[in-house]
Parts: structure tokens; sequence; C-alpha cells
């Protein structure tokens, strides 16, 4: 099959099913915005479709028009190169455009793209559709967090749908590795992000790692041991963050009459023990492992590491700073932007999530949030 009748197939499927998550919401649910970390339903939408408009259909297709003027300024996430734009805070603040012209504006940047690929684009162009794709798909996975979070914070607890749920991992005890040289970063082989690339030679100590994420009913003994209270057990951060913020333990949890609950996208419920543990920053994941006399492990552990573990549930924090590997080359201009700009101040998560897109879920992808962050779906394995 030619390459762009097959992204073409792809396009289609992505665009669709940034449309079904986005189903169960009512159409209020799209402007909200309860923290700046949380973008509103409607910009996800219409961010998705700025990308292709902006770095393909402006670029490539000489007769476009551009459907909105203003809404390079509504729709750029980040890229300076590109132009001023709306801060992230204030996405929530946008009741116009109207959502209907929001996805009118997706309509026609979708068909204008389908046009494109029909019209035997160049290769530099299939790649640039390539990364708006995958783009796309990473918006997908922000938006069942950012949805998550609007519902769980709203006071009737409304029930989005049973996908995106975890279920019990039964496997016990670690997977050991002997000291040596292990090859880390991506092959080339299929689409990668530049942050995999540069692939290299790094040593590991001996070190073991578990099959299994921690559960919900590991971290009940962890919350009633006193741990939240214990700064010991805390990097000073952690520390700082969890006594600013008033934590006592996951996100979306709350103690009633004695007993945990915490919302989920089917509703609010008891916690359920079995259950990996999610929503939980990297302060909690390390003092947590510390708690346990055990670490987290580091991202290159686990990449060697990944072909024996059971992942896919929930990203796992590493014991690693997020930055670039030898010879990476950020590219040119505003898709320099996408990954090498916030090689800073970022802790790395491997594995994927229920929420993951297909395709996603590879052992060199490099996730990466700030340490503080909890409204991803965040889990913990811990190493020794």
């Amino acid at each position: 099959m030619k390459k762009n009748i097959e992204l073409k197939i792809r396009f289609e499927l992505v665009r669709e099913q940034t449309e079904r998550i986005c189903a169960p919401l009512e159409i209020e649910d799209y402007i909200v915005q309860p923290m700046a970390n949380v973008s509103p339903p409607k910009w996800h939408i219409g961010h998705t479709t700025w990308f292709f408009e902006e770095f393909l259909l402006k670029k490539y297709n000489k007769d476009y028009k551009v459907f909105h003027k203003d809404f390079s300024f509504i729709f750029n996430s980040y890229y300076n190169n590109v132009g001023e734009r709306v801060e992230r805070p204030n996405r929530g603040f946008l009741s116009r455009p109207p959502v209907r012209e929001v996805i009118k504006y997706r309509q026609y940047v979708t068909q204008k793209c389908v046009e494109l690929l029909e019209s035997s684009p160049s290769d530099e162009v299939l790649d640039i559709f390539e990364i708006g794709i995958n783009h796309e798909q990473q918006h997908q996975e922000l938006l069942v967090y950012d949805i998550k979070y609007i519902l769980g914070t709203q006071p009737l607890l409304p029930v989005y749908g049973k996908e995106f749920t975890t279920q019990e991992e039964t496997k016990t005890g670690f997977f050991s590795f002997k000291a040596g040289l292990y090859e880390i970063g991506a092959k080339d082989l299929g689409f990668t992000y530049d942050n995999e690339h540069g692939r290299h030679q790094v040593y590991l100590q001996d070190f073991e790692i578990s099959k299994s994420l921690v559960s919900n009913g590991e971290y009940l003994e962890f919350i009633k041991a006193g741990a939240y209270k214990d700064f010991n057990l805390w990097l000073s951060e952690g520390w700082d963050f969890i006594q600013n913020e008033k934590i006592d333990a996951p996100l979306y949890w709350k103690l009633i009459n004695g007993e945990w609950y915490n919302y989920t996208l089917i509703g609010f419920e008891k916690v359920t023990v079995e259950a990996p543990v999610q929503h939980v920053s990297f302060y909690e994941a390390q003092a947590f492992a510390t708690w346990k006399g055990m670490r987290l492990p580091t991202e290159f552990e686990w990449e060697c590491a990944a072909e024996k573990l059971n992942w896919g549930q929930l990203w796992e924090w590493t014991n690693s700073a997020y930055l670039p590997y030898p010879g990476y080359q950020k590219a040119p201009g505003a898709l320099g932007e996408y990954n090498g700009k916030f090689m800073s101040n970022q802790n790395v998560l491997r594995g994927s999530s229920v929420a993951t897109p297909t395709g996603h879920s590879r052992k060199t992808y490099r996730n990466f949030f700030h340490a503080s962050s909890r409204w991803l779906y965040s889990g913990i394995r811990l190493s020794k």
C-alpha cells in the first residue's frame, strides 16, 4: 500500500478516535479548566486541528485559505516560532469561539488534509503527517487525563464510561539482571520521536525490578503507617509539596467513615485494593519506595527489563531526569520545540497506560512530567 494511502486511513481513524473520546461529554464539559495543567476538551480539539493547519496546509497547499485568522493565536500551545498565543492557564476563559465553530474548523481542516494526502504529496509532507498523527494521539491520552480531572472535580462526580480502567496484576517477585553494558534508545525501526534517538551503551550494576506494579492495598499500608507525616521518607521538595498542597493520599482518594473511596471514570467507589495504585506524583512514588527499603528504577534499567515486564496499565515513574541522549540534535524551527525545550526539571516515565493509543507503547518511548504531576495515569514499579 502506498504510504500516502496508509497515512490517509490512519489519519481518518485518529481524527475519529479523538471525537469518540469526547462523545460522552456534555457541551458544558468542553470549556472547563479546573487547573492550569488541564486543558479544556474544546482546546484539545482546536489545537490538534491547528497543528495540521499550521505545519502542513499553510506550508504545502498554496491554495489553502485559513479557516479563521485568530485561531492560530487561540490554539497554538507553546511554539514560539509560530507567534503569540493564549497563556495556558487562560484556556478555560475561552467561551468563544463556541464549540460548534471549533468542530466546523476541525471538519474543514480534516477535509483539506485528506485532499492533500490524495494529491501524491512529497516524502517531506508525509513525514510531517506522521508527526501530526502521533501528536494527536498524544493529545488523546491527555484528553483522557483532563476529562477525568474535569469530571473528578465536579461535586456530583459524574460517570464517563467503562473505558480506561485498570486491572489487578497477579505476578509476584522480581526479575534479576546482571551487571554489564546494555544498549539504550531507538533503532529507527518505524516512527520514533527525536528524544528516543542517539542509541548508546550504558553500564548497569546488578539490579532487580518488580514483576508487578504497586497495588492500592500496598499503598494503603503506606498511608496507615503514617508515611505522609514522616518527613524522613521524603525528598525536601516532595515534603514541601505535600505540606503546601495538604496531600495525604493519591489524587481522587477520599476517606469517608474510616474507608477509602476514589473517583474513577465509572464513578465514585471504594478503592479496589487489588488494582495498581495510580495518580501519584514522583514524590509519592519515591517516598513509597524509600518506605519499602527499595528505590525506583532508572529509565535505563526499565528499558533493559521491558521485554519481561507486564506493562501497559500505567506510566511508571523512573528515577531519571529527562535529558538528551548522546548526539541529540534538535530539529530546526517550530518542530524543534516539540521535545528538546523541556529537557529541564522533568522526570522520565516509561511504559504506557490504559489511555495510551496503539503504537505509543514501545519500550524506548520517553514520557516526561514534572515530579509534582498527579493527574496523569501514573503508577509505581519498585527496583533494588
